[in-house]
This record gives structure tokens, C-alpha cells and sequence, in this order.
């Protein structure tokens, strides 16, 4: 069952673009000419190593930073134009990590996700907290609702932070490397999860530093190189072995393993000299 308000309406369509974008600090570029758009029921792979831009350029979309040129726009609406509880409304984030100043239990930090569409003295409604205890029913975390989010497992506390951005109730969702510091286990689960919400109409963005999530649950990627290239495309066009080598400096190959369904499932491997 998909939880009531976390899911899109079926024929819905929603876009986050990015339109001929430069971004930076204090006047100085450090990405220019950036243009890319995730659309409803796709996920997009932003990779890159340290120190080329992604935080600048995530940073950008999310409205943290203003462009140095271009637009970022969402359904259309430049995001200059809108409010940070509009832009709330219609885009979630999804941060690496996050430290609440108390020790709430796990059903009142996915609560907290519904903010976006309280008044000043609004209280979280009974709706309300029926959609927060099916998100986490969905995501596999129910028997976790009373548990101090801050005991609980990194790989829990990512799927609340999912839960949570569901709660807003937005159709594109920014993921800020969601799979950093977990377990392998962990990992494909979140993945997983990710999968599963673009199944269910979600736009999504996420960073990585492993070029093998793409090809694990995304349509879509964006690699950024040291020396400015920023490529995009299908995954299959962006993440090829003279890219990753152009990125990383290392040598690498991509091969293939029989998948689970049958189909071919690929693999980067670096080759180590």
C-alpha cells in the first residue's frame, strides 16, 4: 500500500531544470553552462570526484545559492519566484546525514516533513500522522515509530530521512549521497527504495561517489570531471570507461553479471597497476 499524499497522481508530470546554469561563490565560478532536467518517475546520478562542484551545483538547485547566470526552474516556475515553503511544497531534500537537537522519536522527525504545509500555529493533523505511519509501513521502518531516532542504525535513520521528505508531499526529491557511510547491506536497500519511489512517479537527484549506483537504479547521470566537462545523458552514454577514466584518473573497465531478472546488470571495475 502507498501511503496516502507520498505518491504522485497517476498522469502527473513534474520537472526540476537547470538552464544554461553557472554557479559559485562571491562572483567566481566553479560550473558554467550547466543544463540538465529530472522529470517524473526518472532518477538522475550526479558523479564526480571531490572538489569538481557537485555540493556547488546541488546547493544551486536546492535555492541555498543563487546562479551566477542561467535558471533553475521547477513545473516551469523560476525558483527565484518562489518561497522556500512553495519550493518545500514541490521539492524534498534528503541531507547525508542530520543531527536533531533532541532525541525525538523516529514518527515525530518524519512528522516534522509536513511543515511545508502547516500554518504558523498548525499542529500536525491525525491525517497527518496516519501518512507519516504509512510512510514508514512502505519503507519497511514501521516497528521503528517510537525508537529514538538518534539509537537507531545509519541505514534506519537514511530511510526516516526518506520518509520524511515524503511527507512533504513533493514530487522531486534530492538526495545528498543517501548511501554514504552505510553498510553494503544498507546500501542496496536504500537503492532499492530509491527504485521503487520513482516507480511510483517521484523525480529524484542524487549524488554518489560510486559510479556502480547508476547503473543500479538510475535512468539517468551527470558526471562532472576536474577539468569542467560536465556530461549528461542516459547512464549508458555517461558512465563509460574513457569518462570514468577522464574523471578519476584511474584506469577502469566496465563489464557485465546476469542480473536477477535475467538481464545484464553492469559493474565498474578499476584495474589496479
Amino acid at each position: 500500500m502507498i501511503p496516502s499524499g507520498c505518491t504522485c497522481t497517476p498522469g502527473e508530470h513534474h520537472v526540476l531544470e537547470a538552464i544554461d546554469l553557472t554557479c559559485g561563490y562571491k562572483g567566481k565560478p566553479v560550473l558554467e553552462h550547466v543544463s540538465l532536467s529530472v522529470e517524473s518517475g526518472q532518477v538522475t546520478c550526479l558523479i564526480g570526484p571531490n572538489g569538481v562542484g557537485k555540493t556547488t551545483l546541488f546547493k544551486t538547485l536546492l535555492g541555498l545559492l543563487p546562479p551566477l547566470s542561467g535558471e533553475v526552474r521547477i513545473d516551469g516556475i523560476p525558483r527565484s519566484s518562489l518561497s522556500r515553503k512553495q519550493f518545500a511544497r514541490k521539492v524534498s531534500y534528503v541531507p547525508q546525514t542530520h543531527e536533531p537537537p533532541f532525541s525525538y522519536p523516529v514518527l515525530d522527525m518524519v512528522l516534522t516533513g509536513c511543515i511545508s504545509h502547516l500554518g504558523p500555529l498548525e499542529s500536525p493533523s491525525r491525517e497527518d500522522l496516519a501518512r507519516a505511519t504509512e510512510a514508514l509501513r512502505t519503507l519497511g521502518i514501521e516497528h521503528l515509530a517510537n525508537r529514538s531516532y538518534t539509537e537507531i542504525s545509519g541505514g534506519e535513520q537514511q530511510m526516516a530521512l526518506i520518509a520524511r521528505a515524503l511527507m512533504q508531499n513533493a514530487r522531486i526529491l534530492m538526495m545528498d549521497e543517501p548511501t554514504a557511510a552505510l553498510d553494503f547491506g544498507n546500501q542496496v536497500a536504500v537503492l532499492q527504495c530509491i527504485k521503487g519511489m520513482a516507480g511510483r512517479g517521484h523525480g529524484i537527484i542524487m549524488t554518489s561517489h560510486n559510479p556502480d549506483h547508476a547503473f543500479l537504479c538510475c535512468s539517468d547521470a551527470i558526471l562532472i570531471t576536474p577539468d569542467g566537462m560536465v556530461s549528461s545523458g542516459t547512464v549508458d552514454d555517461v558512465v563509460t570507461e574513457a569518462n570514468l577514466r577522464r574523471a578519476y584518473g584511474i584506469d577502469v573497465r566496465i563489464t557485465e553479471a546476469p542480473g536477477a531478472n535475467g538481464g545484464p546488470v553492469k559493474t565498474c571495475v578499476p584495474t589496479l597497476t
